[in-house]
């Protein structure tokens, strides 16, 4: 059996090999349908880490209480005229609830904020301030120094942690932003820490671009003496995506209460959490299976199509050679299997080039292209996938000739000419 298997990949090989421009040219559907199965894996696998980074820089377990809602459910004129959340309600809601989460804390930022490091100004920063348990949040992993203290948070320290863009363009790529002085509003303010890159496709625009101080410090710059913000709201670390769901409404009806909101009024404010990403994530996902699928079935059919004219042909050229090993005693199965083999090597062929192609084209976007969520290599297991599919495709495209084949009758094959 062991031989019978060795020499039909033999014979067909050899077969492959005698027609190489032939054989290469049949493929051409089988590399076009493969290149899809890879790029569309490729690609999804990249959204996929790309998500993933910018969910755990928002946090998992993470419920934000704002005006507005991300999911852009709501009408923006409806939005617009929510009440604003004052600073009053932000430490209510905190007071309530702090004792049955992880972690809360106020945040508030400022847009397009300008800030001078020596001689020179800033600008499109975002200021942002929180609680000094916002380290444990979503302020994202500190690589250099530390996060402010609760102290520096309750006596108004001037200090700041500041986003990884924010170094590279006042300080240089691979300075040291300790200790170093920058000035918000004309107030000096000493960096203590910098956060780790956070971009990704997507992460805010801002988040790299951000500084944080303390929230006592940022009201004290931004509002004043009436403490007013627009910008402000409350960010609960929930301890848990299996407590999210309770800690959502604990919040909601904490909120309704602080806000008077009679039983049958709606909220007038929004509960953000990153289920709205993962909504939003899983449509363009189905929009891409959607077309790859498309695509990749139509490049098949007719890269089989190809492949099964091909098989027909040589069947035709072969009929004296299978007359002949048939009359020698070769059994319908070798026959079948000769042929199989053959079909499904000029598959494996059009997966080989279409492997090389994929690699080469992978390695010049990342190189070249800002695609920092993308591999710049073909992962392994899209490799197993490809090679798995371009075999079936193969043996469905030969199936057909090769039952033609082992039917052929030994005495009409070798008479053939």
């Amino acid at each position: 059996m062991i031989q019978q298997l060795l020499e039909g990949i033999k014979i067909a090989f050899a077969a492959i090999g005698s027609n190489k421009l032939r054989s290469g040219l049949t493929s051409l559907g089988v590399v076009i349908g493969i290149a899809f199965v890879i790029f569309m894996g490729w690609f999804l696998q990249g959204l996929d880490s790309a998500f993933e980074q910018a969910i755990s820089t928002l946090g998992t377990d993470v419920l934000y209480i704002d005006k507005w809602d991300w999911t852009g459910s709501k009408s923006w004129r409806e939005t617009m005229n929510r009440p604003d959340i004052t600073l009053r309600q932000c430490e209510e809601l905190i007071a309530r609830i702090q004792d049955n989460v992880e972690a809360v804390s106020i945040i508030a930022r400022k847009w397009n904020a300008t800030v001078k490091y020596g001689n020179e100004s800033y600008t499109g920063i975002t200021v942002v301030g929180a609680n000094s348990v916002y380290a444990d949040i979503a302020a994202g992993i500190i690589r250099v120094g530390r996060f402010f203290s609760p102290a520096e948070d309750m006596y108004s320290s001037h200090v700041c942690v500041v986003g990884h863009d924010v170094v590279k363009n006042f300080f240089g790529d691979n300075a040291d932003p300790l200790g170093k002085e920058i000035k918000i509003k004309g107030i000096p303010f000493v960096v203590i820490g910098k956060i780790e890159k956070q971009s990704s496709m997507f992460a805010p625009p801002w988040i790299d671009n951000q500084i944080i101080i303390p929230i006592k410090t940022f009201l004290n710059i931004y509002a004043g003496s009436n403490r007013m913000m627009k910008n402000i709201s409350v960010a609960i670390k929930a301890g848990g995506e299996d407590n999210l769901d309770n800690v959502k409404m604990e919040a909601v009806g904490h909120m309704r209460q602080i806000r008077r909101l009679r039983p049958d009024e709606e909220d007038n404010f929004a509960v953000n959490s990153t289920q709205a990403f993962r909504d939003n994530i899983a449509n363009i996902r189905l929009g891409i299976w959607a077309v790859g699928i498309g695509l990749t079935a139509l490049s098949f059919i007719v890269g089989i199509i190809g492949i099964m004219n091909i098989m027909f042909v040589s069947v035709t050229e072969r009929t004296k050679e299978i007359g002949i090993r048939k009359a020698l005693g070769a059994r319908r199965r070798s026959i079948l299997f000769q042929f199989l083999v053959e079909a499904s090597a000029l598959c494996f062929l059009g997966a080989l080039i279409a492997f090389i192609l994929c690699s080469v084209v992978m390695f010049a976007i990342v190189r070249f292209g800002d695609v920092t969520f993308l591999t710049p290599y073909i992962p392994p297991n899209l490799l197993g996938v490809a090679t798995v599919v371009s075999i079936i495709v193969g043996i469905l495209a030969g199936m057909i000739p090769a039952i033609r084949a082992s039917k052929l009758d030994p005495v009409e094959a070798l008479r053939y000419e």
